[in-house]
């Protein structure tokens, strides 16, 4: 059975709207990046720190933004904090005035670095540090330090659940197959290529055995990567994969990137009759987004890889002082990030994977969500 694609791989519009973040427990959700960055604040440093976000139509980069104000304001620092809404040139134009205003050290979670190579430039020659936040920033030799979570590893998570819980070492010696598809982050950052890496590290020897099936044969990360990280495009691209491969055989597995493609999967899912509890995907995701974590317990999302952004701020945070004070802060890879200019000295905080199984441990247990916030007893 064929199929048109009105979508040319790695193309959407501008992601919107994937969860509105929950007004309360900011301070359950920033107490360990607190106690991380220590309890002394700076007294009367006078130095500001301009911080660039990419969008507030996620709920992540929203409690990024907070976490981070709220930490360097508690160490002494003044906080300009700007959202660019997925919008490349108000991004440009948002560090450009950051510069012009004579911020001491800048953060960048970049939409799209390549647009912010002579910017990050103007930075550098003023005397400016800047630290790439989560998204490494390409192509410039502007940037000091890069905080993240293993990226590679968070790919490499996914393709490890999929594997276990679908026993795919089992399935293989039995002849059985799965049908899966891919839905891959935005091909402007340079996350998602480590992602999507990690991934097929671990399901490339089962799609070659023919033990995963992907009936669209969209298998390469230029064929299965989303601009921006679009929910829209995830949601459509669900709709015409299953209308036009999957009439007549269920889909069994979409290997999602992020909670809000996972969102658009649902959708898309539900639009073509698939049943909870009787034909329903394993469905990935990443962020453990509030409305993610309640999916999962509903039985429409079947994980997320939890990235406590409470601990990125947290160590982006001892980065912005080491720099300021003149020290050195404290890294764990000096190998991976190689930004065409240079490799980035970094650090990697660990992502773990949550389920219905564990949920409660890591993320009530841990303070990120509240049982009230959940909806759970």
């Amino acid at each position: 059975m064929s199929m048109a694609l009105s979508l040319a791989a790695c193309s959407g519009s501008s992601q919107t709207g994937a969860t509105t973040a929950a007004a309360g427990g900011d301070t359950a959700k920033t107490e360990a990046a607190s106690a991380d960055t220590g309890a002394n604040t700076s007294e009367g440093s006078g130095k500001t720190v301009g911080v660039a976000m990419p969008t507030q139509s996620s709920e992540r980069w929203i409690n990024d933004g907070a976490n981070m104000k709220k930490l360097l304001e508690e160490k002494g620092y003044k906080v300009e904090l700007q959202y660019a809404e997925d919008d490349v040139q108000t991004q440009v134009s948002q560090i450009e005035n950051l510069i012009a205003s004579g911020v001491d050290c800048l953060v960048v979670a970049s939409i799209d670095s390549t647009a912010l190579v002579n910017t990050l430039s103007a930075a550098k020659e003023k005397g400016i540090p800047v630290i790439a936040y989560d998204r490494l920033l390409m192509d410039t030799d502007a940037v000091s330090y890069y905080a993240t979570f293993d990226n590679k590893g968070v790919g490499t998570a996914i393709g490890k659940y999929i594997e276990e819980k679908k026993e795919l070492k089992k399935a293989k010696e039995d002849g059985k197959s799965y049908t899966i598809e891919f839905f891959m982050g935005s091909p402007d950052d340079n996350n998602a290529l480590f992602l999507y890496n990690g991934v097929m590290e671990v399901l490339q020897p089962y799609l070659d055995d023919g033990t995963l099936v992907c009936k669209t044969g969209r298998t390469s990360f230029e064929d299965t990567c989303i601009l921006r990280w679009s929910q829209e495009t995830a949601q459509q691209w669900c709709e015409n994969y299953l209308s036009g491969y999957y009439a007549d055989e269920k889909l069994d597995i979409a290997c999602s990137a992020f909670d809000g493609f996972a969102y658009g999967i649902r959708s898309a899912l539900e639009g073509a009759g698939y049943v909870v509890g009787e034909d329903w995907p394993m469905i990935t995701g990443q962020d453990a987004e509030l409305m993610a974590v309640k999916n999962i317990i509903s039985g429409h999302q079947t994980m997320s890889i939890y990235k406590d952004t409470r601990l990125l701020a947290g160590k982006c945070v001892t980065m912005v002082q080491a720099v300021l004070e003149g020290a050195e802060p404290e890294i764990n890879d000096t190998e991976q990030y190689n930004n065409g200019k240079l490799v980035v000295p970094s650090y990697l905080c660990q992502p773990v994977a949550v389920d219905l199984d564990n949920y409660q441990k890591e993320i009530i247990d841990g303070g990120y969500y509240t049982k009230e916030e959940l909806g759970v007893q």
